[in-house]
């Protein structure tokens, strides 16, 4: 089973229970958000450093390494 979500605007597939990170690194993105001017993608993967934070269906500042992917999400980047 598999999941689909929107990644600014773009369809990106997850596996069932793969986090949106694992699918976003799946996909071939190794950064989704901007901070300071640099790019940030997934630097501990264990929720602790807030480098992969996105918008998840409108809630802000969640950590992309713990977020199980569900279908029809919509995911954005966040800039900090």
């Amino acid at each position: 089973m598999s999941a689909t979500f929107e990644f600014a605007g773009e369809p990106i597939e997850a596996r069932q229970g793969q986090t949106i990170a694992g699918a976003l690194l799946a996909a071939g993105r190794v950064s989704w958000r901007t901070a300071a001017g640099a790019e940030r993608g997934v630097f501990c993967g264990i929720g602790v450093c807030h480098d992969c934070v996105v918008t998840v269906n409108g809630a802000s500042g969640v950590r992309a390494c713990l977020r199980t992917a569900s279908d029809g999400d919509v995911v954005l980047p966040e800039e900090r």
